[in-house]
């Protein structure tokens, strides 16, 4: 399942490759101009990073993650 930017700004990870989450755990935040969004999990998964680094600079509906399935 892939996940996507909801916007454009800077994204920073709060889970690392090969995590095991649950639905609605957070995974990233991405930030613009005092605004945060938080990235949920829609599903449980095992998190497959796109970026490895946080603090990268993504356009919305940039592919950010992926969750393959436990």
């Amino acid at each position: 399942m892939k996940i996507y930017a909801p916007f454009a700004g800077v994204v920073r990870f709060l889970v690392a490759d090969g995590q095991t989450v649950e639905t609605g755990d957070q995974l990233a935040v991405v930030e613009a101009v005092k605004l945060e969004a938080p990235v949920l999990a829609p599903g449980p998964g095992v998190v497959q990073r796109s970026i490895h680094e946080d603090f990268v600079d993504v356009a919305g509906g940039d592919e950010i993650l992926r969750l393959g399935e436990k």
